[in-house]
Parts: C-alpha cells; sequence; structure tokens
C-alpha cells in the first residue's frame, strides 16, 4: 500500500472531507459519512453496530467494467461486502471482487485509488457506508465462486450507466474518468 492511502477511519475522512462529489448524492454520502463513522466504537464490523463501514470495487479493463446480480436484491451491481476483521478497506474491495467475479484483479500500479463512497440501507435494518475502489482486471470472462451469484458479466460504461442503480451512477462515472490514466 501506498504512501497517503487510507486505511484508518481518520485516513478515510480526511480523505473525503478533501473530495469533490460527483453528484449530490454522493455529496450527501460524504455528509452522513463524516458525521456518523468517526463516532462508531468498531467501523469496519457489521457485528458491533447496524451502522458500518464496507468495501466494493469498480472493475475495470479493456472490455469495460464488470458486473454482477446481487444475490438478494436481484440488481446489476458492483462487487463489495463487509470487512473481516483485521481486514483494511481495499483489501477487502479485491477479495470481495475475486469471490463474486472470479476475476484476477489489483489495485492500480500506484496504489489503491479510493473513488467514491455511497452510503445507503442494507440487509436487517443495517446502513451500509460503502467506500468503493478501482481495480483493474485482465480480458478474462468473470467466473463466479461457488454460492455466488452465477449472472456476471462485462459491460461498455455507457450499458452499465443504463441499468445501474442510482447509487452506482456516481461510481461509474468516476471510474470510467479515473480508468483512462491506466488504460495501456
Amino acid at each position: 500500500m501506498v504512501a497517503g492511502t487510507p486505511r484508518t477511519v481518520s485516513e478515510l475522512c480526511a480523505h473525503f472531507a478533501r473530495a469533490v462529489p460527483v453528484d449530490d448524492r454522493e455529496r450527501e454520502s460524504i455528509a452522513e459519512f463524516l458525521e456518523v463513522v468517526p463516532s462508531l466504537a468498531n467501523p469496519y464490523d457489521e457485528h458491533t453496530d447496524v451502522r458500518h463501514v464496507s468495501a466494493s470495487a469498480i472493475v475495470v479493463g479493456r472490455r469495460g467494467v464488470a458486473l454482477h446480480v446481487h444475490k438478494r436484491l436481484g440488481l446489476w451491481l458492483q462487487p463489495g461486502g463487509h470487512i473481516d476483521a483485521g481486514e483494511e478497506p481495499a483489501a477487502a474491495a479485491v477479495r470481495e471482487s475475486v469471490e463474486e467475479l472470479g476475476l484476477v484483479v489489483a489495485h492500480p500500479h500506484d496504489g489503491p485509488q479510493l473513488i467514491h463512497v455511497d452510503v445507503h440501507p442494507g440487509p436487517r435494518g443495517h446502513r451500509h457506508f460503502d467506500v468503493r475502489y478501482l481495480l483493474l482486471a485482465g480480458d478474462d470472462d468473470p467466473r463466479p465462486g461457488e454460492g455466488e451469484s452465477p449472472q456476471a458479466r462485462w459491460f461498455s460504461f455507457e450499458e452499465a450507466l443504463a441499468i445501474a442503480d442510482v447509487g452506482l451512477r456516481g461510481g461509474l462515472t468516476i471510474a470510467e474518468r479515473t480508468y483512462v490514466r491506466y488504460r495501456e
């Protein structure tokens, strides 16, 4: 992990305090993140509080952006989920992407790129403060792991924006802009 990559809650808060929101939804998410997350006793633990930080990834490559159908919601979304004990958000984004898409993914060569945040309801009355990283992948077809949604595929950014949940649109917009720096 490179210097300056947010690992702790205080570093995440500092990052988002400097961030320029892509839209009104992200502006509201940043404000709620900065108000709530610093007060949580264990912000990465889904069992300590119904409000917690989760991590996801917008996986991009020459084929576009890879999404999967969320098992419970039935929506095309980015891979992501809860952060395991002792795990940093950037590592959780990689782990979740590998599990849910079955792709080899990696952070860009210059280190993890935290590109978006979205605050939204989760299951069982939870509230997810989802931090989103840009991950790079090759040209392979997704092959989700056992027990994961079998529906996963590549979309052009235009296609992904057309089917995306409102909470994902801002992240897709930023991912497309950011990916330009990493194209081969």
